[in-house]
């Protein structure tokens, strides 16, 4: 019988083959998927802290560039990755990588601003990271990240309607999966978008799960340089996620 972790991870891989062959038209330049390049990333975060059934599920909306795309983990912040959850994988390169959004793996200098807000606050709260992923699994919806010629990254809501129709059914199929799988009591959306995708599941499962959101921690958010840590907290603790 296929564990927790084997369940999800078979999951993703489907994902990946339906988004594999999609293609995107201008203003998209390059697309990374990854789940491919950086699979050892996402695989070493789910085997390591997925491997059993969540409270708490929190939905982010895609990778950004210095994040997810640099290690295959969701939020993926480096100095997160390494120090706090303790874990280093080999990441690859995508096949069609952008000049100016090379992927560095866990060597990346950069730091993404939304990783570090977001799990900076759970590290707060649980310094050891097993404490946190006990009964918390953060994912993204959507594993793809777009880029511009310039190599600005692109939100899904820059993509082309029609483009974005099949990516979304096919990352809905995958987070239903996920809530089968993890079974939360708590649907939790980083940001609005995340949690309309988060109630559009429930909808399609018909789950009793409670849906609440908390704000998004992108830097391109004034609310979010405006204490976000203090915000989300509160947050949490209103949807009675946290005590």
């Amino acid at each position: 019988m296929e564990t927790i972790a084997e369940q999800l991870i078979q999951a993703g891989h489907e994902l990946a083959d339906e988004l594999r062959p999609m293609l995107f038209s201008d203003p998209v330049t390059h697309t990374y998927l990854t789940v491919d390049y950086a699979r050892a990333g996402y695989e070493a975060y789910l085997e390591t802290y997925a491997n059993s059934k969540k409270r708490v599920l929190l939905l982010g909306m895609n990778p950004g560039p210095y994040g997810m795309a640099q290690t295959g983990v969701p939020f993926g912040e480096i100095t997160a990755v390494r120090d706090w959850m303790m874990l280093s994988p080999q990441i690859g390169n995508p096949e069609h990588e952008h000049p100016k959004r090379k992927i560095r793996g866990m060597d990346c200098s950069k730091s993404e601003v939304s990783g570090r807000r977001l799990w900076g606050l759970f590290a707060e709260r649980f310094p050891r990271a097993e404490d946190f992923f006990k009964d918390h699994l953060v994912i993204n919806f959507c594993p793809l990240i777009w880029m511009k010629e310039s190599g600005a990254n692109l939100t899904p809501d820059k993509i082309r309607a029609a483009e974005m129709s099949p990516v979304d059914a096919a990352c809905q199929k995958h987070l239903r999966r996920l809530i089968e799988i993890l079974e939360p009591r708590f649907l939790i959306g980083v940001g609005a978008y995340a949690e309309h995708q988060m109630l559009t599941a429930q909808e399609q499962l018909g789950t009793k799960a409670t849906i609440g959101k908390i704000l998004h921690p992108s830097p391109a958010s004034p609310a979010a340089n405006r204490g976000w840590a203090e915000v989300a907290e509160r947050q949490l603790k209103e949807i009675g996620v946290w005590v």
